[in-house]
């Protein structure tokens, strides 16, 4: 008879929703597999220790939030006012990805390690957003302010507490909503 292992992906996939949910010390092996369902020795078919399974979350994060969306956008088509309506969507469709990358961000506090990999992130997401926005038109100023907000935006919307006229209602800083103009995807 052979023996069920949980998939090494659903140990990663929950471990991406415990860090984007209660940060980096909810990334544990007992609760993850209380989660999952499993006793905590499967762990351990898969990964050596916690860091491993924290490489491969860092993993995840990057591909869902910044390589995937990406693929998503294009996979359509069109101008770059089309490939920004697209990307703006992803952003307003989910908070969790949000959740996620602040977490990170962090976690990226205590570790130069992962914030050498956010710093590398966010490149990546200026680099294309200024694809489409260069594409727009506009000088080379104007388009590095255009990025630049609209990353701020992305990642500081979760943060405010103002209300916005003709919005809807908050429900507190960082309730329910993710912002405009952001690399997110609805799945984390």
């Amino acid at each position: 008879m052979a023996v069920s292992r949980t998939p090494r992906g659903r140990w990663v996939e929950e471990g991406l929703r415990a860090l984007g949910e209660g940060g980096l010390d909810a990334v544990r092996i007992e609760p993850l597999a209380q989660a999952i369902g499993v006793s905590k020795g499967g762990f351990y078919w898969h990964f050596a220790d916690r860091e491993a399974l924290l490489d491969e979350v860092l993993d995840a994060w990057e591909r869902a939030n910044l390589e995937d969306v990406i693929e998503a956008v294009e996979r359509d088509g069109g101008d770059a006012r089309a490939r920004l309506r697209r990307l703006f969507g992803l952003a307003f469709a989910c908070t969790g990805a949000l959740r996620t990358d602040l977490a990170v961000r962090e976690w990226a506090r205590r570790d130069p390690a992962v914030a050498e990999r956010v710093r590398r992130v966010d490149n990546r997401r200026m680099e294309y957003l200024r694809g489409l926005f260069g594409a727009l038109g506009g000088d080379e100023a104007e388009v590095e302010a255009r990025c630049l907000m609209a990353l701020s935006l992305w990642i500081g919307n979760h943060f405010l507490a103002a209300d916005h006229e003709g919005a809807q209602p908050r429900r507190g800083a960082g309730a329910g909503r993710s912002a405009a103009g952001g690399l997110a995807t609805g799945r984390h």
